[in-house]
């Protein structure tokens, strides 16, 4: 069974903000798999279907995103998840918009919801794709982190999803470390 995983915070005030970009790419991917999230467990809302004989469990943790490895790791339990079947995706303020970055391991980079990871599942050893949000010296970044998309930030972010769609679908069929190679 594999675990995918999408940062970001829940209710209508955080949609579309930086912070969510994990978010938006996991339902880019669920949407393209024409499955909907519809189920809920440990504070937690997810979709599944099964891809070549394998179940996929696509999770958006409910409780912020600082408390995130809480629900991964309830997920983990519970479902018996091995970590090498997880993957995370999450943002990046230390990489450019439109780019993004595939690793199997690492620190958390001051990302706390990565941090939250990395504590509850007691390791930093697991599958990952960080997209850019580029950053902004002159703002607070928690004030930039949680603000919303600027209107050609949005055309990028579109491109992007067509990429993660694309990214995941080579995930169902060869090993992170050749879509490591393929990818960055």
């Amino acid at each position: 069974m594999k675990l995918i995983v999408g940062l970001g915070n829940p209710g209508r005030e955080y949609e579309n903000t930086r912070h969510n970009i994990g978010f938006i790419m996991l339902d880019a991917i669920v949407k393209s798999l024409n499955i909907s999230f519809n189920k809920n467990k440990f504070d937690g809302m997810y979709a599944e279907t099964i891809i070549n004989g394998e179940k996929y469990l696509f999770l958006k943790p409910l409780k912020y995103m600082n408390l995130s490895g809480e629900v991964v790791r309830d997920y983990v339990n519970f479902f018996k998840i091995d970590i090498k079947d997880i993957l995370v995706i999450y943002d990046d303020l230390d990489t450019a918009i439109g780019n993004y970055r595939l690793r199997f391991k690492g620190s958390s980079g001051g990302h706390n919801g990565i941090k939250n990871i990395e504590l509850h599942l007691n390791t930093q050893v697991y599958n990952r794709i960080k997209f850019g949000i580029s950053n902004n010296k002159l703002m607070d970044t928690k004030d930039y982190v949680l603000g919303k998309f600027s209107n050609d930030d949005q055309i990028i972010i579109k491109q992007l999803k067509y990429k993660m769609v694309e990214i995941f679908n080579d995930y169902t069929k060869i090993s992170f470390d050749n879509l490591m190679n393929k990818y960055n």
